[in-house]
């Protein structure tokens, strides 16, 4: 199949205003032509003084030439600004239709896909892939509309007066053009993209940065704490240093080629006035030298132009590096659990299709039970959470709820079925209420309230004189992470769906903040399926059951008092945290 052009693929996105695309064109081209009258005049004028030189009383045309140049040149100004207001309203149109189809698209995939990509990656990709074009089609594709335009206007004004001195202008265009066609050719390309990859690491390890720095100023490091993010700021000055100097040749025979053009005129003025100089041959030489900057000028802007198209194409290669990521399948008719039970069967999953992270894994929850998902980091603990959520689907197995296929539940009414409460649990730039409201959107202020009050948020609540009307992000209103879990539990408890999914959701708590989470857990948990994944293992001693998870397989379940007996994984981790608890700073004698 024939692959779409830049134009054509960004025309998609135009809808009824690719007709201001087109039309700014021809407008750009207009002017730019209209633009070279002036010139003319400016001819005209030398004419006349050589003719009556000295006695310049009677050049009585100068007037009227001098005005009509300024005429032109307003004119062409003018049908210019009209060219950029239609390209300007068609280029936001499209910029802003692409930030929406994107947001559409990222909204509608699995919440481990996105999270795959990064959002540094994700936010540079939406907002500045999208920025790209717009600069591209309101200021690139009009101009080079009149890049195109000028030199056929420019050739029939270099040789309609001197066609030998017409010629060899055209010498430095020629070879400028070559040079310029090797700067901009496929290893342009290739390194466009590898110059984006490089900003792209660096914004996505800028933002995990940005977001570490209270660590980084607690324990008094420096950036070099950071390691990926250092090597993704040294891997592109490498790549820039070594890019300058690769072009740096290129870019110096180009300049030098384009900006020639005196030399070749200078050259041909000894040459065809070794037996005299006549008046016309003067003018001639006069109005080359004058007009002849303009080749340079419109070389250098088809150059830049060719670069923006580098970068758009990149642009759009990223945007549909991102549109072309699948949601998962969708039933054509929801099946409704039938309770509020969990069962996994013979799970595998791969995040890159070679290493399996869950390796064969079954187990059943019944409706009601809470289970605990513990174990050392990386064991697959989250992974296992998220599949069962359906943020990813197993390459091997399946996963009922209420002895349905996932798969076979639309995702409404999956997310109606699971909440699940973060370890780092993220609230918007809005009011309490409307923060508590994501659970149910159509809550009153009541229900709303009632949920605050069992995830024990009146605390929260009264310190503000607002209330829950309060916007968080404003006027110096921010929560600690035990506040903001507590806010996210309250919206876990108003969306109360049979079955909770809590990732080390009182991770960033302090002994204060965990004690009213674990009372908030004992309100959320009733007649629910809660699943429990922790560290801590103090909030999973009471659960009805635990998995012990290590290298992606279960290797112990049963309830803490088993566990302990068998003098495995879990009485080894059991052990360690009960010291952990005990130890205490020993004072000196």
């Amino acid at each position: 199949m024939k692959k779409q052009s830049i134009l054509s693929r960004l025309m998609e996105y135009a809808g009824n205003f690719q007709f201001l695309t087109y039309s700014s064109w021809l407008l750009s081209a207009l002017s730019a032509l209209i633009a070279l009258v002036p010139y003319w005049y400016i001819w005209c004028i030398i004419y006349d003084i050589l003719n009556v030189y000295p006695d310049f009383e009677k050049a009585q045309s100068l007037p009227h030439y001098g005005l009509m140049a300024v005429l032109f040149a307003l004119l062409s100004m003018l049908i210019y600004t009209a060219a950029l207001m239609c390209s300007h309203i068609a280029a936001f149109r499209i910029a802003s239709n692409i930030r929406s189809i994107s947001m559409h698209h990222i909204a509608a995939l699995p919440l481990g896909f996105t999270e795959s990509f990064g959002s540094g990656k994700l936010r540079k990709i939406v907002n500045e892939s999208s920025a790209a074009t717009e600069t591209y089609l309101a200021h690139q594709l009009p101009d080079k509309a009149g890049a195109i335009a000028t030199p056929c206007g420019l050739l029939i004004l270099l040789l309609v007066f001197d066609w030998r001195l017409g010629l060899l202008s055209l010498v430095p265009v020629a070879l400028g053009f070559l040079i310029m066609m090797n700067m901009t050719g496929k290893e342009m390309q290739r390194k466009m993209k590898e110059y984006q990859n490089a900003l792209d690491a660096m914004s996505n390890e800028a933002v995990e940065y940005v977001r570490g720095i209270p660590i980084v100023k607690t324990f008094g490091q420096t950036i070099f704490s950071f390691k990926r993010f250092k090597a993704t700021i040294d891997n592109y000055e490498k790549w820039v240093i070594a890019y300058t100097k690769q072009l740096r040749l290129p870019m110096m025979f180009y300049t030098t080629a384009v900006n020639g053009v005196f030399a070749f005129l200078i050259a041909a003025a000894l040459l065809f006035t070794k037996n005299g100089v006549s008046n016309e041959f003067l003018l001639n030489l006069l109005f080359y030298i004058i007009i002849t900057p303009i080749i340079s000028v419109t070389l250098t802007k088809i150059m830049f132009m060719s670069e923006d198209k580098l970068i758009v194409s990149d642009a759009l290669s990223r945007i549909d590096s991102v549109l072309d990521l699948q949601p998962l399948a969708e039933p054509s008719h929801s099946q409704k659990p039938m309770d509020a039970s969990v069962e996994l069967s013979h799970i595998r999953f791969s995040y890159d299709q070679k290493h399996d992270v869950i390796k064969d894994i079954s187990l059943r929850i019944e409706p009601g039970q809470t289970v605990a998902f513990v174990g050392p980091s990386g064991g697959g603990k989250s992974t296992l959470a998220n599949i069962i959520s359906r943020f990813y689907d197993p390459q091997h197995g399946s996963v009922k709820i209420g002895g349905v296929d996932v798969k076979e539940i639309k995702k409404e009414d999956l997310m109606n079925t699971i909440s699940f409460v973060f370890q780092n649990s993220r609230l918007i730039k809005a009011s309490i209420l409307d923060n508590v409201r994501l659970g149910k959107p159509d809550a009153s202020e009541e229900e709303v309230l009632d949920a605050l009050k069992a995830a024990q948020c009146m605390d929260i609540i009264e310190k503000f004189p607002d209330g829950i009307h309060t916007v968080i992000g404003t006027k110096g209103v921010y929560l600690s992470g035990g506040e903001q879990q507590r806010i996210a539990i309250a919206r876990a408890m108003l969306k109360n769906t049979p079955v909770i999914i809590l990732d080390e959701a009182t991770a960033y708590s302090d002994p204060d903040n965990e004690n009213q989470i674990q009372k908030a857990f004992e309100i959320l948990a009733k007649n629910k399926t809660v699943i429990m994944i922790a560290h801590r293992l103090s909030t999973v001693a009471n659960t009805d059951h635990i998995y012990v998870l290590a290298d992606g397989r279960i290797v112990e379940s049963g309830n803490r008092d088993s566990l302990c007996k068998k003098n495995g994984l879990f009485a080894k981790m059991w052990n360690d945290y009960q010291s952990s608890v005990q130890w205490k700073v020993k004072k000196e004698a």
